[in-house]
């Protein structure tokens, strides 16, 4: 039986063009970030891996790629279930900053500290140990039983919402996880055991 559970982060946004600390924040993709999610779907096509169930979280960018992905593969009447589970981390009073004066404002190793560390958060945001604490329990009891039944599930999210995923299936520590990059538009394909462990892994990167 096959346990197929495909990870995409969503295209670059109209944040993300800009530098900006996005969070909770909710623009749309910018138009490279349209054709990166319309090419996962072609990449996912190429492979010819079809869902039966997909998941995103409430934020337009993921949606929309979502969205685009399954327009590309033929299928836009796939359930989809939607979450503040699979949220991006809250950046709190980084929401809306520019990366590069956050820096001069902050001090480069503070902002890295921000964004790469595990359990330090941004004043009044999240920390990737919080972002973990939501995220963790829903792909328990949501999203894992799904593809050990069989189901083949899509997960279009977030760097940081990922990246918790990521430690479970990766098996990485909290100081391993702090180096790991997942780039915009690029599905990564999961195979797994009967025991819930990876059995391979696949980067659809072009």
């Amino acid at each position: 039986m096959d346990r197929i559970l495909v990870l995409l982060r969503h295209g670059e946004s109209e944040w993300n063009a800009k530098n900006l600390f996005t969070g909770w924040k909710n623009p749309d993709l910018s138009p490279k970030g349209v054709e990166e999610a319309r090419r996962a779907g072609r990449e996912l096509k190429r492979i010819d891996l079809r869902f039966n169930i997909g998941f995103t979280s409430l934020l337009l960018r993921a949606q929309h790629t979502l969205d685009l992905t399954f327009q590309e593969l033929g299928q836009r009447d796939v359930p989809v279930i939607r979450s503040r589970a699979l949220n991006e981390r809250h950046y709190g009073d980084l929401s809306g900053l520019n990366k590069d004066e956050a820096r001069q404002q902050w001090g480069e190793e503070q902002v890295r500290l921000w964004r790469r560390s595990y359990d330090v958060a941004p004043p009044g945001g999240e920390s990737l140990k919080d972002t973990v604490a939501r995220v963790l329990p829903f792909y328990c009891q949501e999203i894992l039983p799904r593809a050990m039944r069989g189901e083949r599930v899509l997960v279009a999210a977030h760097g940081n919402s990922l990246r918790a995923l990521a430690m479970v299936l990766d098996r990485l520590t909290p100081e391993s996880v702090s180096s790991l990059e997942i780039a915009t538009g690029v599905p990564i394909v999961y195979r797994l055991n009967s025991d819930s462990t990876v059995a391979t892994k696949e980067v659809l990167d072009r």
